[in-house]
């Protein structure tokens, strides 16, 4: 083969070569515009469902805030106040509390009688209506979300007045009440028992009330007739022999009966209780066992109640029983004198004799005795 043939060869190699590879390039680029060309719909079309993806959990989210929100949107309230007449009533003050609060909101009506607060968080609420000089009046209600709450008329009256009149006595007119009420108590309607109070929570007696009792007491006409009978009796006995006898002896007798019997009453009934501030009245106890009766009916020589209610020593009954003893001492006859033992003795006598009108009281002439039935102490 000549190098002419073989350089010949050679060339239409090299131009089949190239134009294998210009075509095969070719193809290439074709093959990949295809790709490309394909893929442009689907690229397209990912993004708005990627988007449509992400907006849904954002709406799905924000759906619940936005409903909550709705829930609880403000509101108002409002209303108007009027009295009994119809009249609006200007400067009424309105007072909101909320559920589980202390404190609240105040407004007043204006000229036409009209409230409102505005802005209100919905829910229970309660409403306090005032005005000076009429009852006030409360409302409750409920709000709710966005609600403009209007009221109905609230009227506000003029309260009720409630008066109340007690009709009693001072106690200087009850104490007055009460002694002329014992005044009248005697034993069988005829022997007079006026120092005993069936009322145990009677009033004081003022000095003026004891002296009338004793008074009262000493000038009864059955006191003067027991006096009589006392002396008739000494003088049959002879008791007081230097009285003598007759009607002279007779008056000695009474004379000295009397002077013994208004001298016990009244030291140890009215002044000495005046100046000791003691009460020298029996009280009535009614109850209890009769043991414990009497042992209080037996004490009572010798304790008493004070002025003050309290139960204190009986002075003035033990002072008064030594003094009138002391003054018997005074006008008897010399030769029935013994001395000082005579005061004490007769002193003593005294005091067992109070001890036994006492018992008398507290269990028979109770029974005997006429009372009024209604407590002087009941106005």
């Amino acid at each position: 083969m000549t190098d002419i043939e073989v350089g010949g060869e050679k060339k239409m190699s090299r131009g089949f070569v190239r134009k294998s590879l210009i075509l095969g390039l070719r193809k290439l680029i074709w093959l990949s515009l295809s790709v490309l060309l394909c893929s442009f719909p689907a690229w397209s079309q990912q993004p708005p469902m990627e988007k449509s993806a992400l907006a849904d959990p954002q709406r799905t989210q924000a759906s619940p805030g936005g409903q909550q929100q709705a829930e609880h949107q403000a509101g108002s309230i409002s209303g108007k106040v009027v009295d009994q007449s119809g009249a609006n009533i200007v400067g009424a003050v309105v007072k909101l509390v909320r559920e589980g609060q202390s404190a609240g909101l105040e407004v007043t009506s204006n000229e036409d009688g009209l409230f409102a607060f505005s802005n209100v968080a919905p829910g229970p609420f309660q409403l306090t209506v005032s005005s000076p000089g009429l009852a006030s009046h409360e409302f409750s209600g409920t709000l709710q979300s966005g609600e403009a709450y209007v009221t109905p008329l609230i009227m506000l009256v003029i309260p009720t007045q409630v008066t109340e009149v007690h009709v009693g006595l001072t106690p200087l007119e009850l104490a007055d009440v009460q002694v002329k009420e014992q005044e009248k108590q005697r034993v069988f309607g005829l022997i007079p028992n006026f120092y005993v109070s069936y009322e145990p929570n009677s009033a004081p007696l003022t000095a003026k009330h004891k002296f009338e009792l004793a008074w009262k007491s000493a000038s009864d006409p059955i006191t003067l007739v027991g006096v009589g009978v006392l002396a008739g009796i000494d003088q049959a006995g002879d008791r007081w022999g230097a009285y003598g006898q007759g009607a002279q002896g007779y008056a000695k007798r009474y004379g000295a009966g009397y002077a013994n019997v208004f001298a016990a009453t009244f030291i140890g009934g009215a002044v000495m209780p005046s100046v000791l501030k003691q009460d020298p009245r029996y009280f009535y106890k009614g109850n209890g066992s009769k043991r414990s009766r009497l042992l209080y009916a037996a004490a009572s020589s010798v304790m008493c109640k004070g002025d003050n209610g309290h139960w204190q020593p009986n002075y003035s009954n033990v002072i008064g029983s030594f003094a009138g003893a002391g003054l018997e001492a005074l006008y008897i006859p010399a030769n029935d004198r013994r001395g000082s033992g005579f005061v004490v003795s007769s002193a003593l006598i005294r005091l067992g004799e109070t001890s036994l009108a006492g018992v008398l009281q507290e269990f028979v002439f109770s029974k005997l005795t006429h009372r009024p039935r209604r407590s002087a102490s009941q106005p």
